[in-house]
């Protein structure tokens, strides 16, 4: 569940008039993608399987019961490599030429439910149209549960390099209540079965701030994070999304609202001990023991860079047009096979306002922070009040999150915006 798992770093708004015509024929509007080509170009899959729904989460996914006959992981697949061929043929029909592909990240949902064969099938969909860097990360999210030795070892074969594992917590009724059906050891050992089977780059996800998570709690977590010797880390805190089962459970009463105090105090306790243990933070949720071990994949999010988004509701962008896909699997797999056309369900053309607006957003949250000459004069004028408060620095004409700012990254964003 690393940032940006599905749709990208921003929510795109939905056109009333229904699908865009540029976006329904094959080639893309040509004027606002007169930038393609200039930096990074990654791919995102989307997976939308999960054995279960997690109470919190409000991703695209579906159950095995909740999709019945109407999709499967293997019309999934037929339809992914149709939009992949699409997708790939549209760009080369643009002006720039076509980059090679720098980062892959399959999330979800559950990838790892596609077993070790079906995650290879996914990346030769990729490799079968699209010209991957020589040294391309290529991520696959996975749930500690359907992995083994023999998955990961037929993942590094395939060509992946980096596995994000879901762990959440060390704390069984803390899993319960998020409703997470690994057992409390198994990312530990899931995260060694990697390291064993070839891969440097190992991360794991932890969520804080759920309903009874106790501070112990956390602290047996950040041990058995320590202990899996993982060179990334993600720390998320709780978000009560609408339409949740949990949101449900919240406004009955039934279980308390995450209360932003404990939040603050346990973001700062996650940062020092994975700071003293020598992972430091690169953006406020994300932690890496070196360079090298940072997630490129949303680095190129966070850093405005361009990708495209395979799979049912994926997002794209590239560049200044942003296009989102039919959510539903079946949908997404009629809509490729009843014509070779780009599954969107709408697209839009960021103006300099938004494009600023999300420069700004992300930026901030970096840990290589944003150049004072990237603000506009309303921008500026706002740095010093900012350093005041103590919520930034500046560092060689760039404003960096302190400590506390980190705590306050949306306040940060706000005022620099107003």
């Amino acid at each position: 569940m690393e940032p940006a798992p599905a749709p990208g770093p921003a929510v795109a708004r939905p056109h009333t008039g229904g699908v865009s015509p540029a976006v329904q024929q094959t080639a893309l509007p040509a004027p606002p993608l007169r930038d393609f080509g200039g930096g990074p170009f990654g791919i995102y899959v989307h997976v939308p399987f999960c054995a279960t729904r997690c109470g919190y989460c409000d991703f695209n996914t579906y159950t095995a019961g909740e999709l019945g006959s109407s999709a499967s992981p293997e019309s999934w697949l037929d339809a992914l490599r149709g939009e992949m061929s699409t997708a790939a043929a549209a760009f080369d029909a643009l002006p720039s030429r076509q980059p090679p592909v720098s980062t892959v990240f399959v999330g979800g949902g559950t990838p790892s439910l596609l077993g070790g064969d079906g995650l290879a099938d996914v990346l030769e969909a990729v490799r079968a149209n699209f010209t991957l860097a020589a040294d391309a990360e290529v991520t696959t999210e996975s749930n500690p549960e359907s992995t083994s030795p023999a998955f990961f070892e037929r993942l590094r074969a395939a060509g992946y390099t980096r596995i994000s594992l879901g762990m959440q917590s060390a704390a069984t009724h803390v899993l319960r209540i998020l409703d997470r059906t690994h057992t409390p050891g198994r990312p530990v050992a899931a995260a060694r079965e990697a390291r064993e089977a070839g891969f440097d780059h190992v991360n794991l996800d932890l969520i804080y701030g759920t309903p009874g998570e106790s501070d112990a709690d956390l602290d047996a977590s950040l041990d058995a994070v320590l202990a899996a010797g993982v060179d990334h880390v993600s720390a998320y805190s709780l978000i009560v999304e609408d339409g949740t089962a949990m949101a449900r459970k919240v406004r009955r009463g039934e279980l308390p609202a995450p209360d932003e105090d404990v939040l603050a105090s346990r973001y700062e306790r996650i940062d020092a001990r994975l700071s003293a243990a020598g992972l430091r933070w690169y953006e406020v949720s994300n932690w890496a023991a070196s360079d090298s071990g940072r997630c490129r994949h949303n680095l190129g999010y966070w850093d405005g860079g361009d990708w495209l988004g395979a799979g049912p509701g994926a997002h794209s962008h590239v560049g200044g047009v942003r296009w989102w896909n039919v959510k539903h699997p079946g949908r997404y797999a009629e809509r490729i096979a009843a014509a070779a056309t780009l599954p969107a369900d709408g697209w839009e053309e960021l103006t300099d306002a938004e494009r600023y607006t999300e420069r700004i957003m992300l930026a901030v949250r970096l840990r290589s922070g944003l150049p004072v000459a990237d603000l506009d004069a309303d921008g500026r004028a706002a740095i010093d009040g900012l350093v005041a408060e103590g919520l930034v620095a500046l560092r060689d004409r760039v404003i960096v999150l302190t400590d506390r700012g980190r705590l306050l990254a949306d306040g940060v964003v706000r005022t620099l915006l107003s």
